[in-house]
């Protein structure tokens, strides 16, 4: 055998003889007490503060249904007279408008709009994926609907009234307008996704 021949036969055998380096671990991602900032410069709560709005909201969530039983569920025999049952959308707006007094007109109204105000603020907060505008409508005319027809079928004294449905649906619209796209926002901000 040449010394050329030996020279290749020994290097590409050296070469093949190589131990191969083990690939490098990544690191493993760090758990952040720190929230990282979004776009916008705006920064998420951290985990334990969000964990804290949420409970919160929740406690106010559940304190609202308890209020909201009490106003709508109790039965009241006295007006068992004076109840009827609305299917027609503005039907019972008009009725109200029609009050002579103005103070009955504006507890009618105000009332059931007031009584969809906690759904628009307090949805977001206490449901991140359904903090969206369409989500938190249509999960209050759910809710209301079913208040309703309990209303109509089961209370004494009350009626079902697609109008009430329609105001408390407008007033959670109304929250979530004004205050709850805001705290939803500020309490599950996204983080950026890190570009590879």
């Amino acid at each position: 055998m040449s010394r050329g021949a030996l020279r290749l036969h020994f290097r590409a055998g050296s070469h093949a003889t190589k131990p191969r380096r083990a690939p490098r671990p990544r690191p493993r991602p760090r758990l952040h007490l720190r929230p990282r900032p979004v776009a916008g410069g705006r920064r998420p709560l951290a985990w334990p503060l969000r964990l804290l709005a949420m409970a919160g909201a929740f406690a106010f969530m559940v304190a609202f249904a308890v209020v909201l039983a009490r106003l709508t569920l109790e039965p009241s025999p006295a007006s068992s007279p004076l109840v009827h049952t609305n299917l027609h959308p503005g039907r019972s707006l008009r009725a109200y408008l029609e009050q002579p007094g103005l103070r009955d007109t504006v507890k009618q109204i105000g009332g059931n709009l007031l009584l969809g105000v906690p759904f628009g603020v307090l949805v977001p907060v206490v449901a991140p994926r359904a903090r969206g505008l369409l989500r938190v409508v249509a999960l209050t005319a759910i809710v209301m609907l079913l208040v309703e027809f309990a209303q109509g079928a089961l209370i004494t004294g009350r009626a079902f009234d697609i109008d009430d449905v329609i105001l408390n649906t407008a007033g959670a619209l109304a929250g979530h307008l004004l205050l709850g796209r805001r705290l939803g926002r500020a309490v599950h901000a996204r983080a950026p996704r890190e570009r590879a």
